[in-house]
Order: C-alpha cells, then sequence, then structure tokens
C-alpha cells in the first residue's frame, strides 16, 4: 500500500520556492522562511504568484512530487510533469477506450453512478444525523430523486443522454444543499452553484476545495501511468485534466461537499476569513486558506474502509486507489471500473 505523504501548500501570495540539496526552501524577499526535506512530500501546492526556481521544479519532476500552481482564490493555473510513467501499453488502452464512444461512456456512467450514490448518502445522513433542524420533505423528495436516476444511469449507452442525467441531478442535489447548512445561514446562504468566479462564501469554499481535489486526482492518475488530460466523460480540451475531473466527479459529494458542510457548521471558517471583491466575486483571503488547507491536511488522514477492497485506509489515498481500480479496468483485469461507493 502507497504511504501517504504530506503535501506542501504555500498560501502567501509573496512566498518564493527553490531548491537548496535535498530541501524545498521557502523565501520571501530574499530571506528565507521555512524548509522542508523533500522526501517527506508526495505533492507542492502553490497558491502564490511569485512561482519556484526551475532546479526545484526538476527535482520535483524527478522525484514523482506532485507540483501545481493555483491563484490565490483556488483556480489552477499549471502542473509540472516529469517523464510519463506506468506502461505505454496502459496509456494506449486509455486512448483507445477514449476514443471509442461506447466504451467511454461504459466508464463515464460507472463515475455519474458514484457521484449520484454519494450525493444521496449525503442527503439521507444528514436527515439521520440533523432530522429536526432540516425540512425532511425536501430532502427526502431530492434523494428519492436521485435513487430513481441510478438505474437510467446504468442503462445509459449514449455520452449526451448522460450528461443530461447528470447534469439534472446535480441541479436537484444543489437545489437542497442549503438545507445541510445549520449556522449562520445569513451569511451562508446557498442559491445555487456558481463559479468563475464564485459569488458567495459557500460557492467560494466548493470552488476551492474541488481545485485541491483536481489536483490530488490529477497527481494519483499520472502516479499509475495514465494520461490525465484524456477523459471519457469530460472530452479533450488544451490544458484542461479531463480524466483528473472525471476521476473527481464520485467523490465531489463525499470529499468536498460534506468537509465544506463540516468547516460551517463547526464554525471553523467565519466571516473574517472571506474577501469580497468588486463586481460580486468571493474568495477565502490567506487565513481562510489556511485554515481551510490546514482542515483538509486533517481530513485526509482521516481512516476508512474502502468499500471495494475492504480494506482501511486514510482518505487521502482514495484518489490514486481509484486511479489504481481504473487502470486495472483498461488492461482488462477488471470486468468494470468500481466507482467509490461512500458507505
Amino acid at each position: 500500500m502507497r504511504q501517504l505523504l504530506n503535501t506542501l501548500f504555500v498560501t502567501s501570495e509573496d512566498i518564493y520556492l527553490s531548491l537548496d540539496g535535498e530541501n524545498v526552501v521557502a523565501s520571501r524577499g530574499g530571506q528565507q522562511v521555512a524548509r522542508y526535506p523533500l522526501h517527506t512530500l508526495e505533492g507542492i501546492l502553490s497558491f502564490s504568484y511569485s512561482g519556484a526556481s526551475v532546479g526545484l521544479m526538476g527535482a520535483c519532476a524527478r522525484k514523482s512530487i506532485s507540483l501545481a500552481f493555483c491563484t490565490p482564490g483556488g483556480r489552477f493555473q499549471a502542473r509540472i510533469c516529469g517523464e510519463g510513467g506506468g506502461n505505454v501499453l496502459l496509456r494506449r488502452a486509455q486512448y483507445r477506450a477514449a476514443d471509442d464512444p461506447l466504451q467511454s461512456c461504459r466508464i463515464a456512467r460507472q463515475m455519474v453512478f458514484g457521484k449520484l450514490y454519494n450525493a444521496r448518502q449525503s442527503l439521507d445522513r444528514a436527515r439521520r444525523d440533523h432530522g429536526l433542524r432540516l425540512d425532511i420533505q425536501r430532502l427526502q423528495r431530492a434523494a428519492g430523486q436521485l435513487k430513481e436516476a441510478l438505474p437510467q444511469v446504468e442503462g445509459e449507452t449514449d455520452l449526451d443522454s448522460l450528461r443530461g442525467i447528470e447534469g439534472a441531478m446535480a441541479t436537484v442535489y444543489f437545489g437542497v444543499f442549503e438545507e445541510l447548512i445549520l449556522t449562520d445561514r445569513e451569511f451562508f446562504r446557498f442559491e445555487g452553484r456558481n463559479r468563475r468566479p464564485p459569488l458567495d462564501p459557500v460557492n467560494a469554499m466548493l470552488s476551492f476545495g474541488y481545485s485541491l481535489l483536481a489536483n490530488d486526482c490529477a497527481a494519483a492518475l499520472e502516479s499509475v501511468g495514465l494520461d490525465s488530460y484524456v477523459g471519457f466523460l469530460h472530452r479533450d480540451r488544451p490544458g484542461r485534466t479531463s480524466l483528473a475531473l472525471d476521476l473527481m466527479e464520485e467523490l465531489r459529494p463525499c470529499m468536498v461537499d460534506r468537509f465544506v458542510l463540516t468547516m460551517v457548521n463547526k464554525r471553523i471558517l467565519t466571516q473574517q476569513q472571506f474577501e469580497f471583491r468588486p463586481g460580486g466575486a468571493v474568495f477565502l483571503n490567506e487565513k481562510g486558506r489556511r485554515t481551510f488547507l490546514q482542515h483538509w491536511q486533517e481530513k485526509k488522514r482521516e481512516a476508512l474502509v474502502h468499500p471495494y477492497l475492504q480494506e482501511k485506509m486514510a482518505w487521502g489515498l482514495i484518489p490514486y486507489i481509484q486511479a489504481l481500480l481504473l487502470s486495472r479496468y483498461l488492461r482488462g483485469e477488471l470486468e468494470e471500473y468500481p466507482p467509490f461507493l461512500w458507505r
């Protein structure tokens, strides 16, 4: 089993990263502020405008350490890749599947099935845990619609129709998401999903969390030898890690959405940790990003039993395990790709 190492998050906008021997050095204005041994890291995610040295980029590529850059608001910018890992035959199998609409749909519907199943689980868990504080009928109707869509997804053979089902059910799910917010509902009001830019604090947290998860999924796919840019549900677009977006679909409700709700309902993030910009855009400020990332790392260390493998592991390993299962399916070792079905 792969060891879950640390991810270095750089949240300050003026930090420059460089290499000193076998260490990554963080500097501000030419002055060193911190250093970390490379062998303890599996990834570096920088939200700084200052960037990193070529030497550090090369070392990360050689050591298979994921190095990615985002804007301070969490929008993905770039990721450093070394030589393509894995067997070339695996990538050729991936490309053949991506070029075949039926095969693409066969894989994509498993991922969409996992997304809808986990969204329904999230609503059902909220009803069990906080039934007296929620509009139970609204949640039951939404959960029922998600359940009814599952057989449709299983039998779908057309990618456009599958996307239509997924989009309709996302509207149903986010239509009741506000019910799951239990504290400070006036500030953390949620009237639907919006992005680019997010227009309220909840959407700001969701977008930030999805950026983190997409980076983790891209790194996991590359680590098992798959091309994170060639997807099945999300089609090819220059600069977009389409397969990472595919893989994260089933993980959104249980890894990011539930995490955001925890941050709100436990009052971990407050009004002081958001930045409101002219035009209506809302982002986490530096203090908010630091708090979010600290708890995100703690969440990734929590243990669970993988529903397919029946093995105990950390949440942070789930993207890697799902990438490994996808590679096994593409090699012909599994009859179907098994999505992550949250229990």
